[in-house]
């Protein structure tokens, strides 16, 4: 508990600390779109501050002198790249309020040595006939799963993503 209360102390202090999510550019509209979504959680229940540098096209996360979980700018940019990765703002927010929850990417290339059309039919096997495999897998693990082109998403606990990646894998 004493450890915890310096931690606070230090960041409750003068120094400030500083985060910028890079958002690509298929995901500008989404992000003007569900702006207020994302800036309410992150203002209201971490106290930070955000803003959104049009010329770096990052999101750009402070905190605030009314900052007081040293966690919360680690969550606030997990939150954020979630949403740029292509998750629900509802599946992402679940990062926001609980602890135990990660992201993991990882690319098809780097599970099997696929090209061309054999790659597609990977994509393929993992989506399913209408994404009914992805949202089996998805249902059954207590994951969110993202397919963005060869690069997979996992949201969710370690042990729950470790059992999704192995699934996928498998196919």
């Amino acid at each position: 508990k004493q450890w915890y209360q310096r931690r606070v102390a230090i960041t409750a202090g003068n120094k400030s600390e500083f985060r910028k999510v890079p958002i690509p550019p298929h995901r500008y509209t989404p992000l003007k779109e569900n702006w207020m979504k994302l800036y309410t959680p992150i203002v209201e229940q971490l106290k930070l501050q955000i803003r959104f540098n049009v010329k770096s096209r990052n999101v750009e996360l402070k905190s605030s002198p009314e900052t007081t979980d040293i966690t919360s700018l680690q969550k606030a940019a997990d939150f954020v790249r979630a949403f740029t990765l292509g998750f629900d703002i509802d599946d992402c927010l679940a990062l926001v309020r609980l602890d135990d929850l990660f992201l993991e990417t990882f690319e098809i290339a780097d599970v099997k040595g696929l090209k061309g059309d054999h790659l597609a039919r990977a994509i393929g096997r993992i989506a399913g006939k209408g994404g009914r495999t992805k949202y089996t897998i998805e249902n059954v693990t207590k994951t969110r799963i993202v397919l963005a082109d060869s690069k997979i998403h996992i949201l969710g606990s370690f042990q729950n993503m470790r059992i999704a990646r192995t699934a996928i894998c498998n196919l």
